[in-house]
């Protein structure tokens, strides 16, 4: 078996990346939305005018969040046993949570083997789990205010986040949030979508990680499924002949995110499961590790990205669309998209499909 770190995109992910500075309604013009940290939805001049006080809140939340995640992960709800109560009751009637639950009566086969050979199922091994939190490093005033200096090593490591990322819209060579993530500890993430040059990958591994130091910069990919099977070979090609070290993460969502007719902003899981397959393919050609993926998702039975085994169409987006920002794989979907994911990791491992 590999083993998983889990890194989840919350207690911190408030900012949000906007292409257009303004938003147009009719003949009204405002900012645009910018995530609550910065202001507030609502259409109105108050609302969208930024508001500082609106990262305290954002702090305060984030410890909230922090608070609950530290709970779940130490405090019984990982717990191995449990493998069945994690599963969702309308996920039970598809094929995928047909797959779930025959999987999870192995593992519990498995846990009762070892308690017959003398293993300690009650071990914390057993029975807790590591999740670390994530977000991108965008509201660089924020992050600069929760930066603190370790005082054993004299490292400076930004507080608010395990693992913060550099977005596709700001990881500019001379731009400030590259000299920001430069000064900091923190394992770091760049995005990369097919504008990037194998030239330009280099010279910011250069900067993120200029010691090379293994595990410490992850190459997050968005680009769509042709595209990425046309330009990744040569960004690996270029990693591999600088000796840089770095971690492969495909994000299948951002590259595929459209605008139906009816003004829905949706995903086509179909055209996730591509990438994410195009991804596992380009690696086994060049020889390299796909190291994770990143996806955007929700245990709730929403439908706001189409297609997959909950069968989600376009004109079913409007029955149960909750999201406040981008499109959201369901339950099912990513239950889905994990096996095919566990399919082909077994297979480069050697081991048999899941039954």
């Amino acid at each position: 078996s590999l083993p998983v770190i889990k890194v989840g995109r919350m207690a911190g992910q408030f900012a949000k990346p906007r292409s257009e500075p303004d938003e147009v309604r009719g003949d009204v013009t405002l900012p645009s939305y910018r995530g609550d940290i910065i202001n507030t939805e609502a259409f109105t001049p108050e609302a969208r005018r930024n508001n500082p006080m609106n990262m305290v809140k954002a702090y305060h939340q984030s410890a909230q969040t922090l608070n609950i995640l530290r709970a779940f992960s130490t405090g019984g709800y990982a717990d191995l046993s449990r493998l069945h109560a994690w599963n969702l009751d309308f996920v039970e009637q598809t094929d995928e949570g047909s797959r779930y639950r025959k999987f999870a009566t192995k593992v519990d086969e498995s846990l009762r083997f070892m308690k017959a050979i003398g293993v300690n199922t009650a071990d914390d091994t057993f029975k807790k789990t590591d999740f670390y939190t994530a977000h991108e490093c965008l509201l660089l005033p924020y992050e600069q205010a929760l930066t603190r200096q370790d005082s054993t090593t004299g490292k400076w490591y930004d507080c608010s986040a395990h693992m913060l990322w550099v977005g596709e819209r700001t990881r500019e060579l001379d731009g400030a949030h590259l000299e920001f993530t430069r000064g900091i500890g923190n394992p770091l993430g760049v995005k990369i979508s097919d504008k990037c040059t194998p030239e330009e990958l280099i010279r910011i591994c250069d900067t993120m990680n200029p010691n090379n130091t293994p595990g410490k910069l992850t190459i997050i990919v968005r680009m769509g499924a042709e595209k990425l099977r046309k330009n990744l070979p040569g960004l690996i090609r270029a990693v591999q002949r600088e000796g840089k070290s770095v971690i492969w993460i495909s994000d299948a969502v951002h590259g595929n995110t459209r605008k139906t007719e009816s003004g829905f902003k949706t995903r086509d899981f179909d055209n996730i499961r591509s990438e994410l397959r195009a991804f596992f393919d380009v690696h086994d050609e060049m020889g390299s590790h796909p190291g994770g993926m990143h996806l955007e998702m929700t245990g709730e039975d929403v439908t706001e990205c189409t297609g997959g085994v909950s069968d989600v169409t376009e004109d079913t987006l409007g029955d149960r669309y909750n999201t406040y920002c981008d499109p959201r794989l369901n339950g099912s979907q990513a239950l889905e998209l994990a096996f095919l994911v566990a399919e082909r990791l077994r297979l480069r491992t050697g081991l048999p499909p899941i039954e």
